[in-house]
């Protein structure tokens, strides 16, 4: 009765395995490297707000907006408040900063330097570092402030003044 059926002898259809005898797994299991990535990624968005680069100085404060940001770092000069001119980060001396800011102008695309000075800075003293820039040929010249100062009609007493009668 049992017409053309065949039977396998030895085993259940698993020949050479044991049981409880795994193989190695194939895949990698990458949520870990995702959960360190991640974190990697927070302290990193904390952190870069807190990398600025230049000499510490206290700022002016204003009204203005913030700049556009560009892609190449313009330059910028740096008046302390003792008086002294830095160039990015490094001091520079008043008779070689011009020929400095030359030299590095002509490989530079964008020939935008910033004037960043302290708020104890004699406006004078601010001027006269303007003057020479524009006498070397720099025309490009932006004030560097800091945005969160009161506006101009604030800051003299909260408004216009009235007349005298």
């Amino acid at each position: 009765m049992g017409a053309g059926v065949a039977k396998k002898s030895g085993g259940g259809g698993r020949r050479g395995r044991r049981r409880g005898h795994s193989s190695a797994m194939a895949d990698i299991n990458i949520t870990p490297f995702v959960d360190v990535m991640l974190v990697l990624l927070i302290i990193f968005m904390v952190a870069a707000p807190m990398l600025t680069v230049g000499v510490p100085v206290k700022l002016p404060e204003t009204a203005a907006a913030s700049l556009p940001t560009e892609q190449e770092k313009p330059l910028a000069i740096t008046i302390g408040a003792d008086g002294k001119l830095f160039l990015m980060n490094s001091e520079a001396d008043e008779a070689t900063l011009i020929p400095q800011l030359q030299a590095i102008a002509a490989e530079r695309t964008s020939d935008k330097i910033f004037l960043r000075a302290d708020g104890s800075v004699p406006y004078e003293r601010v001027a006269q570092v303007m003057g020479a820039l524009n006498a070397a040929g720099f025309r490009n010249i932006g004030l560097v402030t800091d945005s969160n100062g009161p506006l101009m009609g604030a800051a003299a007493g909260g408004g216009a003044a009235e007349p005298n009668q």
